[in-house]
């Protein structure tokens, strides 16, 4: 493997951010290794899936949405994954990206995003102000092993991972538990984000742990209007599919053309909705200080009676019904009637009134003409209606900057898994394409698959990308560090011949003899860096050879043998024979 590929395989392993941002089909690959993992396939046999047999796709994916919020928390924490500094990223892609195409692009390299966004430093925000300005944190993207392996770490009750890592999981349970095609989700980063559009029904947003429908990005209230802020606000950086991938910075793109103008055409339908009242009045929920220049009217035994849109606003809090939905009638009736005066609120317009002119007019506020004509209907009870107007067009359409439709577009091997395929079918058919398909081939790096990979990737990363635990050992010395690995759990987080890397096994604080013996490596390189080392495993048995040995058993069934020198250069080897006697 030259070192350019050594480089993208590589980060298949550990999947940081940055990585998925130089290499963007790596974000792909993530989500076949979790398709190809047994946990999310032991989804289906959850009591709530399984009552589901027969039922729409639409109503499994709202079924999937409680379950990860039940059972998936949000984690965004600086020190899981350690830190690592500009210059050295840098350094790694100077091969591939530029700095200065990065500082545009990445939120870690300047990148500051649209003031709406963070009204404070992105640095801050992140609690990056802290370090010094050349510090960044890994930010790895967490496999569905690595998500469900927060369980065992302190302070955590349920699975975790980062908005990245939600989005790959999301992309593979949707296909898994509730039978969507690949081809209809369609995978959308950000500088500060990423979510997936899958295109059912009216469309689907997921956001984080949540799922947001087209009438959910529309209530104006405050978790769409977070949930809103990317796509409102950042320009979108990869689009990633089963068919490929289109990237902001390269010209080559390898998404099927045809299924990336669906998308934009897709999207910019979710993204966009005819006014009406109810529209308006999602407006004005999300919009407080515009609700008292309104007012409504309703009907008592043959009179009229008016209280001000922001007193009906305020009933919605501890209510079921809202504002000019088909509930709205419960809600008024849920108002005190000291709340309602027998006559006209002075200064305000009557959202009877606004409601004749939606339907008489229909005002497309994508035309300046329309926009001018209701600005001259508001006029007379709300000040810098033109302004009013102006944010009213912008709430109900808004243009994702998706990259550009026009680029040189390369056929590469699509990814035709079908639903109704087995897990080993699936694993099968990935591992047929592997010499076709460069994204199939990472997703086994990415799943860790070291019966059926080179392992010069894996520890390229181990011994790379991996501080925490070189935190952790912290002044112990090399004997106390190996008391330290042999105390902890035995039990990997991956099954079969499949390897965590260094930092995992710290973090969750267990981990097969094997996976032990790099985080050891990785510690006795960051104290004696010119010590030359070899791991040698045969089956059970499992020797780390430097200064000094150290012995570790092993459950994962491997053989090889990996040297690596004083001067971080490393070779593996196949099957040293008689390991085993020697240790016994």
């Amino acid at each position: 493997m030259n070192s350019k590929d050594l480089e993208k395989y590589s980060s298949a392993i550990t999947l940081s951010d940055m990585e998925v941002f130089v290499f963007p089909e790596l974000m792909y690959s993530l989500v076949l290794a979790n398709i190809m993992s047994p946990v999310i396939w032991r989804w289906r046999q959850e009591d709530c899936f399984k009552k589901l047999q027969g039922k729409s796709s639409y109503r499994k994916l709202m079924r999937l949405r409680q379950y990860i919020m039940d059972e998936f928390e949000f984690n965004l924490d600086l020190e899981t994954w350690g830190l690592t500094t500009k210059a050295k990223e840098l350094k790694r892609f100077e091969h591939v990206i530029s700095p200065e195409q990065i500082a545009k692009s990445n939120a870690l390299f300047g990148y500051g995003g649209d003031k709406y966004y963070f009204d404070v430093d992105i640095r801050k925000h992140f609690g990056l102000d802290a370090y010094d300005d050349e510090i960044i944190p890994y930010w790895k993207t967490e496999t569905v092993e690595a998500m469900e392996a927060f369980r065992l770490k302190e302070g955590y009750r349920t699975a975790a991972g980062e908005c990245v890592s939600l989005s790959a999981l999301y992309a593979a349970a949707a296909f898994i538990v509730c039978g969507i095609p690949l081809e209809d989700i369609y995978m959308v980063l950000t500088p500060l984000h990423s979510q997936n559009f899958i295109d059912l029904q009216d469309g689907v947003l997921t956001n984080n742990r949540r799922l947001v429908t087209k009438a959910m990005w529309f209530n104006g209230t405050a978790i769409s209007d977070k949930a809103q802020r990317a796509l409102r606000n950042e320009n979108v950086t990869i689009v990633a599919h089963s068919t490929g991938y289109v990237h902001c910075l390269y010209e080559e793109a390898t998404i099927d053309r045809t299924a990336y103008a669906h998308l934009a055409e897709r999207l910019g339908a979710y993204l966009s909705a005819d006014l009406t009242l109810l529209i308006f009045a999602n407006f004005l929920r999300s919009n407080h200080a515009y609700q008292k220049y309104f007012q409504v009217c309703r009907d008592c035994h043959g009179q009229s009676q008016f209280t001000k849109a922001e007193t009906l606003f305020h009933y919605e809090h501890s209510s079921n019904y809202r504002v000019a939905d088909s509930t709205f009638e419960k809600l008024l009736a849920e108002v005190s009637d000291e709340d309602f005066v027998r006559y006209e609120l002075p200064g305000r317009i009557r959202c009877d009134q606004v409601d004749e002119f939606l339907q008489e007019k229909k005002p497309d506020l994508r035309s300046a003409g329309a926009r001018a004509e209701m600005a001259a209907f508001l006029a007379p009870f709300v000040p810098e209606s033109k302004r009013f107007v102006e944010e009213l067009a912008d709430f109900v359409h808004v243009t994702a900057r998706l990259p550009g439709l026009e680029k040189k577009y390369v056929a590469v091997e699509p990814i035709k898994i079908s639903v109704d395929g087995s897990r080993e079918e699936i694993v099968d058919y990935l591992q047929s394409i592997r010499k076709k398909s460069i994204t199939a081939d990472l997703a086994f790096y990415a799943y860790r698959d070291m019966e059926s990979c080179d392992w010069a990737p894996f520890v390229k990363a181990a011994v790379e990308r991996n501080p925490v635990c070189i935190g952790m050992a912290g002044s112990m010395s090399l004997d106390e560090t190996y008391e330290w690995l042999r105390r902890m759990g035995e039990g990997s987080i991956y099954d079969g011949g499949r390897l965590a890397q260094p930092d995992e096994v710290v973090n969750y604080g267990t981990g097969d003899g094997l996976e032990k013996a790099f985080v050891l490596a990785n510690i006795i390189r960051s104290k004696h860096p010119e010590e030359a080392l070899q791991i040698i495993v045969e089956g059970a048995d499992v020797l780390l050879a430097g200064a000094q040995k150290y012995v570790f058993g092993s459950r994962k069934n491997l053989t090889k043998r990996v040297r690596i020198s004083g001067d971080g250069r490393f070779s593996v080897f196949e099957r040293r024979s008689g390991l085993g006697a020697k240790l016994r």
